[in-house]
């Protein structure tokens, strides 16, 4: 076993082409919602294995590049955001009629949200998208997928790759025009109508928001993962972001 890098350490393993991963009682509807977009075209996510003794959910190793912060030249060049647009409309597509096998009833990690129209990946970050190049080939830790729109998937995906962050985010790069000029190759990459790009930023902070809650919830619940985060003023950052949000919001939205 190889542990890799990444946001969980020494929970996740590599075993020659295999994946083993902390399970929970959503992982086997992801198994079966990964499992439907692979039947309908694409492949573009790890196929789901099954399960090892000690309860670990086995899915393919994809190879390639994945970026933490701060990003790589590759993961924040234009190229790769492009493409990585691209790519989160193809799974959004191919998710569509998995809706129709749903009991409502499944208990995602996080909760449906109306309207229903995708199963969203719900982390659409750099970290989760596997680069060759500069291109985005796969996506990763579908963990938080949960049905919900379109734009509630995008709403995030565009916050993690314009950066919509504050000047005072680490995690940022790029001037506000630069920012914009992210948001609107995305949006254009991606296909995203003038009447879905209409209040996408406000999105963005009702997004962050939720994400704020969800985090405050979970270490209240005793994740230490989550205790630990907000020790160490995650929340804190969002909030800025927030801010920074409400402040040019206006002005983005409308340069999109």
């Amino acid at each position: 076993m190889e542990y890799l890098d990444g946001g969980r350490s020494n929970k996740i393993a590599r075993a020659g082409n295999q994946v083993h991963r902390p399970a929970g009682a959503w992982t086997p509807h992801i198994h079966k919602l990964l499992n439907h977009v692979r039947e309908n075209g694409f492949f573009g996510a790890p196929e789901p294995i099954g399960f090892d003794a000690e309860g670990n959910e086995i899915i393919s190793f994809i190879a390639g590049e994945v970026s933490n912060y701060p990003l790589s030249a590759a993961a924040s060049s234009a190229p790769a955001l492009i493409s990585a647009a691209k790519l989160l409309r193809e799974y959004h597509d191919a998710s569509t009629s998995f809706l129709s096998k749903l009991k409502g009833n499944e208990p995602w990690l996080l909760p449906a949200r109306k309207p229903i129209e995708v199963l969203c990946h719900g982390d659409y970050a750099p970290y989760n998208v596997v680069l060759e190049g500069d291109r985005a080939i796969a996506i990763i830790d579908f963990d938080t997928a949960h049905p919900a729109s379109r734009a509630w998937d995008i709403a995030y995906a565009l916050y993690r790759w314009s950066p919509l962050t504050s000047p005072q985010n680490a995690d940022g790069f790029g001037s506000e025009a630069e920012k914009i000029t992210r948001c609107r190759l995305f949006c254009d990459a991606y296909d995203l109508s003038p009447a879905r790009r209409a209040g996408i930023i406000s999105l963005v902070v009702e997004r962050l928001q939720y994400l704020i809650e969800f985090m405050q919830a979970e270490a209240t619940a005793g994740n230490e993962a989550f205790q630990s985060n907000i020790a160490d003023g995650h929340h804190l950052i969002y909030l800025a972001d927030i801010e920074y949000l409400k402040t040019n919001g206006e002005r983005i939205q409308a340069a999109l």
